[in-house]
């Protein structure tokens, strides 16, 4: 749990207006990549392409950011640095969230944004497994595997409701793709305990 949220409770799924985003829900399962696209009126049209599965992305997850998110009445987010002090909640409207960058080999880089807190729960456990092994791997980045979704249950007092989590774990390192910005760099925090048992992925793996 090393985010630092608080992932009692289920919530919705979005993404932001400033960078091409991706999105996943918690609903269906679906991993959706949300293009904006210009249009000759100086507007913008959506379009949504789901993503199939199995797929592999590389994460910035050394520098993943926690915070608040909302698009009512209009976007705005509030982000601190991993590990740090989560800013206050900025409106009632605003819901938890975290900031992390993909790469997709077949959509670029894109923002990933969710709300949903079973996707955050992953994205945590996810985060653990990385700073458990990232000190073995300098200067990369870890290539994660997504291979399908589970069935993640959950007790409410209206009875039981079932989500979809991401199934996925880091199969590799590699260094972010050259064509793209790198995000800048920031260095993986040290876990709380070594956790030996994790076997480190084998670097430089193609993507």
């Amino acid at each position: 749990m090393a985010l630092g949220m608080n992932l009692s409770s289920e919530g919705g799924n979005s993404g932001s207006k400033f960078m091409q985003a991706v999105k996943f829900d918690a609903k269906s399962g679906d991993l959706v990549a949300v293009n904006r696209i210009p249009m000759p009126d100086m507007t913008w049209e959506k379009e949504d392409v789901e993503i199939a599965y199995p797929v592999k992305v590389v994460m910035d997850l050394a520098a993943i950011k926690v915070g608040w998110i909302t698009f009512a009445p209009k976007y705005h987010a509030e982000w601190a640095e991993a590990g740090q002090k989560m800013p206050a909640k900025p409106s009632d409207e605003h819901k938890q969230s975290v900031y992390l960058k993909l790469f997709f080999k077949d959509h670029g880089v894109r923002e990933f944004t969710p709300t949903s807190k079973t996707v955050l729960r992953a994205i945590d456990q996810l985060h653990d497994k990385f700073l458990a092994v990232a000190d073995a791997h300098p200067g990369k980045f870890p290539v994660v595997t997504i291979e399908g979704t589970e069935t993640v249950k959950v007790q409410t007092p209206q009875g039981e409701l079932r989500f979809k989590a991401p199934k996925w774990s880091i199969s590799g390192w590699t260094d972010w793709p050259a064509e793209e910005a790198k995000p800048a760099a920031a260095p993986a925090a040290k876990p709380a305990s070594k956790k030996a048992v994790l076997a480190a992925p084998a670097e430089d793996e193609e993507f």
